[in-house]
């Protein structure tokens, strides 16, 4: 199901189809590095991903993370939902509630070849005015690990500021951001 656009992005929720895209962008280096090891190493194991993680969190809270997708030259806003044809999935952008955390975080990950050209950035602001518009957000947070330079830089550059240091696990700390709206 489509969710929303932004000049060069589509955003949908992501289906059981998704397994393979999935399973290359959970076990991309920076994803294990970042964001760590889901033990997603099998398309069964992708498809166990999706329907545990954002089909339930789309059944439980009707957000979750969405699947990025370059839109194709000349394409029009989405009107069903069915997948475009020639839509290339080039990473995941979305709204997460986890128990650790007291509010909604935005997480995101996209994959190498399409890191670096704006897409993450683009994809995060429209995520977070979707939160706050549409689903009446007032505050969302992000966490990310002190030596992912680019994820703060993502994060400060949508308007995310420093709140401190937390740990969701013993012994893994991660900076918390927040934006106020």
């Amino acid at each position: 199901m489509h969710v929303l656009s932004t000049d060069r992005l589509d955003l949908r929720r992501l289906t059981i189809d998704d397994a393979p895209f999935v399973l290359q962008l959970v076990n991309d280096p920076a994803w294990l590095e970042h964001i760590g090891d889901k033990g997603v190493r099998t398309l069964e194991g992708a498809r166990n991903y999706i329907r545990n993680g954002p089909l339930c969190m789309y059944e439980r809270l009707g957000f979750g993370l969405y699947l990025v997708e370059l839109r194709r030259p000349g394409a029009g806003a989405r009107v069903d939902d069915r997948r475009a044809p020639g839509a290339v999935s080039i990473g995941l952008c979305g709204l997460i509630k986890r128990d650790a955390l007291p509010d909604v975080d935005i997480g995101y990950a996209f994959l190498p070849d399409f890191r670096g050209r704006g897409y993450a950035h683009e994809a995060a602001l429209a995520v977070l005015e979707y939160g706050h518009r549409t689903l009446g957000m007032r505050r969302i947070v992000a966490i990310t690990t002190a030596g992912n330079a680019s994820s703060i830089r993502l994060l400060e550059k949508v308007g995310m500021r420093l709140q401190g240091e937390l740990e969701l696990s013993p012994g893994d700390p991660v900076r918390l951001y927040a934006r106020d709206f």
